[in-house]
């Protein structure tokens, strides 16, 4: 008996049905985010969820042809804030509206939520939070973008982590980001935040020029990244006592790093690890050499501290915050502060809009 032998076409057809990338591999044990500004590669990296902000406005501004200029336009030319008379004000009102505008926009296209970065300047501001959160929620209504795709990105400070507790309470969903120890994890866990957010790769760089943060330090001392560490901890907590939260890991710098997280729910990853994951092939029968790292059944026996189980209040948050915590934290604010100032600075310019 004898057997033809297979074409080329139908070996490669073959090839192709036992082959997946990393990327697929990887997203079988989470969410993977692509983190981009502009979301150019939406053919490529089509996103799942998305973040409107001004960092996302300037971007938008600086690339006129994009599909959400108009957006940022029609936001310019609101009569209900052009009529109003202190510039501040005013440009305050554009940016809101521009805000909700790009975020219908991409309320549209991805299939998860959107989360909108709620003013820096109110960081420290519990119901000035509350109230800003509730004014972008109405122009969210106004057009016509439900709740429940909608959270709400706010700065772990104490007053967030409050401001977030009670928005939580009327079923609103709030994003808590800037969490940068494992006190600050907790604390936004018990409060029901909807999604909590830890930025693996700049704990790293604070650890790399500083010391005499005694989290910090221990997670080193133990042979652990203390940005990885601080999401494993985190993560553990969260399912060992049967918290809401959904966690997210932001700063991942490299594939090592995405891989030492499989199992957490989202991770935020840049194009080039991405484009990497997915130009590298992994054979399904090997998929199990990514191996899942966090997991509710590991979860269930984390050791946690006496004073790791406290139920958090601003006081106790603060004596327990390290150096790391609360730099990183502020240069964050800084940041974001910065963005909201260019943004105003940046409208001033081009309003009104040619065209509209």
């Amino acid at each position: 008996m004898t057997f033809a032998a297979p074409s080329y076409s139908s070996c490669r057809q073959l090839l192709s049905r036992c082959l997946r990338t990393e990327l697929d591999s990887v997203s079988i044990f989470s969410e993977i985010v692509p983190d981009t500004v502009i979301f150019d590669d939406f053919e490529k990296f089509p996103p799942t969820a998305a973040t409107v902000s001004p960092s996302l406005l300037l971007g938008i501004c600086g690339l006129p042809d994009t599909v959400f200029r108009n957006a940022v336009d029609m936001a310019l030319a609101d009569s209900g804030c052009s009529a109003l008379e202190n510039s501040e004000v005013r440009f305050s009102c554009f940016v809101n509206k521009a805000l909700v505008n790009v975020g219908c926009d991409l309320a549209k296209f991805v299939p998860g939520r959107v989360s909108t970065e709620v003013d820096a300047c109110l960081a420290y501001d519990t119901h000035g939070i509350i109230r800003k959160v509730h004014e972008l929620l109405r122009l969210y209504g106004e057009v016509n973008v439900p709740p429940e795709k909608l959270l709400f990105k706010i700065p772990s400070t104490w007053q967030g982590i409050e401001a977030s507790r009670l928005l939580e309470l009327e079923g609103i969903q709030t994003h808590l980001t800037f969490i940068y120890s494992f006190a600050q994890a907790a604390a936004a866990a018990q409060a029901g935040a909807s999604v909590i957010q830890i930025f693996v790769g700049r704990l790293r760089d604070w650890a790399r020029n500083h010391s005499g943060d005694a989290e910090v330090d221990a997670a080193i001392k133990r042979g652990k990244d203390p940005g990885l560490a601080l999401v494993t901890k985190a993560y553990n907590y969260i399912h060992k006592y049967g918290l809401k939260s959904k966690l997210m890991a932001a700063a991942v710098r490299n594939k090592q790093d995405l891989f030492s997280l499989l199992g957490v729910d989202y991770i935020i990853a840049p194009l080039k690890v991405l484009q990497s994951l997915k130009e590298s092939a992994s054979v399904p029968d090997e998929k199990y050499s990514f191996v899942r790292r966090l997991s509710p059944q590991t979860a269930s026996t984390y050791e946690f501290s006496k004073e790791e189980l406290l139920k958090w209040d601003q006081i106790s948050l603060a004596s327990a915050m390290g150096p790391a915590s609360v730099e990183l934290l502020a240069a964050g604010l800084d940041g974001y502060v910065n963005q909201s100032k260019r943004v105003e600075h940046l409208f001033g310019k081009i309003w009104p809009p040619a065209n509209v």
